[in-house]
């Protein structure tokens, strides 16, 4: 099974109180993403963040229990103020993919398109649609029955970065 033949991607959208510049920023400029960035309540240990099609953010996130996750995102599109599209995966502290730490069958690897669309009144709507690339029954599964703890945890994300661009 591939990302063109699945039929139902995760999508969640936030409007935020910040303009679209700003937003497009929080996302691309590594000083900004280690104050937001990852799960509620995750701390960023290491990050580099090279934002241009073909360049990598690799990151390590601390959680609130003290294990360590490691991150890498490889960007195929950076297009300022409007569109992020990315490849998303667990790896290791090499940036060699690994599988999800708390889900082994949790799909390899994700499609990952962040969309910032200004609204009016120096607001942006953030809309995160994700799609596993290339994937087994098994893995779909996994990623269709999750959709509520994705719900959560881009929630959470959300609320991090709508609380860390309001100090603007």
């Amino acid at each position: 099974m591939t990302a063109a033949t699945l039929q139902k991607p995760f999508v969640i959208s936030r409007d935020l109180q910040a303009p679209r510049e700003l937003v497009f920023k929080a996302f691309t400029d590594a000083e900004h993403l280690k104050n937001w960035w990852g799960p509620k309540g995750s701390v960023i240990t290491y990050i580099k963040a090279d934002v241009r099609a073909g360049g990598v953010h690799h990151y390590c996130l601390r959680m609130s229990e003290g294990s360590e996750v490691w991150g890498k995102q490889v960007y195929r599109e950076v297009t300022p103020h409007t569109r992020i599209v990315l490849v998303s995966a667990f790896s290791d502290k090499d940036g060699n993919l690994t599988r999800h730490p708390m889900a082994p069958v949790w799909p390899l690897e994700m499609l990952t398109t962040f969309t910032f669309d200004d609204i009016g009144g120096g607001k942006t709507r953030l809309t995160v649609t994700w799609l596993p690339i290339t994937t087994n029954e098994d893995e779909y599964t996994a990623f269709d029955q999750m959709r509520d703890s994705m719900t959560t945890g881009w929630t959470g994300t959300f609320e991090q970065l709508e609380a860390y661009v309001a100090t603007f």
